[in-house]
């Protein structure tokens, strides 16, 4: 990777007061997503996300919905929110530029993610979530985009930032075409008369293009291949196995699968034989 594309996530300027400011937000971010996904979950009682107008998003609502099991993401994803807020509110992070940089964005993510669960499960308005997902997933970009361009210089900042980044990314491209998936099912959207294992085959495709183009974007970085991975896995356990079966579904979402893991494979052979492999202390290109 050329200099001239990437800035290394060094302190720029001394400590200041706005520095502290962006700390505190990005920690209570964290904790208001985390409280906000435990109500969105029924952890509290009352109505979770699968329950949540009339089901529209349950693992069976559609062909692209992925089976239950693949929620369980969710929960490593939250834990590294959390651990990045500890991390860049660390009294040596405070100036560090990556997290200048990503600190509002990452804020802003957290406070998208519950705005999600208010939209769609308080409110039950299935085509406000999509506009929510939709803005999260475009922050989330923003934030990739970040992170491939200050790569770090520890083990623990590329772990904890470029980890849980990626793994939120690629999960979060999943989602975003589950839920629209979801809302035009409940509007009653007849896919213009094609049967509805065309339109999953065109979704799932797109969904895993979009992982090949995060790939070559991200040089073959592991974190979103895993989660988008992961989430297309269990959309074809999801149509092998459970309601609405979909054989097509099932079997575009295995092909998707397959492409992401093989092009980023590729990728990082690519770097090793051209010898701009990471050398020890710049792991975040492999996150």
């Amino acid at each position: 990777m050329s200099t001239a594309a990437t800035r290394p996530a060094t302190a720029t300027a001394p400590p200041a007061s706005a520095d502290v400011v962006r700390q505190v937000v990005v920690v209570v971010g964290a904790v208001l997503a985390i409280v906000l996904a435990a109500v969105g979950s029924g952890a509290f009682g009352g109505t979770s996300v699968s329950g949540a107008s009339g089901g529209a998003l349950s693992a069976d609502a559609t062909p692209i919905a992925p089976a239950t099991t693949a929620f369980s993401i969710w929960s490593v994803i939250y834990a590294g929110l959390v651990a990045y807020a500890v991390y860049q509110a660390l009294p040596g992070q405070r100036a560090v530029d990556r997290h200048r940089r990503l600190g509002y964005w990452v804020a802003a993510s957290m406070l998208l993610n519950a705005a999600w669960l208010f939209a769609a499960v308080q409110l039950g308005q299935v085509w406000l979530s999509v506009v929510v997902i939709v803005a999260l997933l475009a922050v989330l970009v923003r934030i990739f985009l970040l992170v491939v361009r200050t790569p770090t210089r520890s083990w623990v900042d590329a772990v904890v930032t470029d980890g849980t980044m990626g793994l939120y990314l690629g999960w979060v491209s999943v989602a975003t075409a589950a839920n629209v998936a979801a809302a035009l099912v409940e509007s009653g959207f007849d896919g213009f008369g094609l049967p509805s294992g065309l339109w999953s085959t065109i979704v799932l495709a797109v969904a895993g293009l979009s992982g090949v183009a995060v790939a070559v974007v991200g040089r073959g970085r592991i974190a979103p291949m895993l989660s988008l991975v992961w989430g297309l896995a269990w959309v074809a356990v999801g149509r092998f196995s459970g309601q609405p079966l979909d054989t097509a579904a099932g079997v575009t979402a295995l092909v998707a699968a397959a492409v992401v893991l093989v092009v980023v494979v590729v990728l990082r052979v690519r770097a090793e034989r051209s010898g701009s492999a990471l050398a020890p202390g710049e792991p975040t290109r492999a996150s």
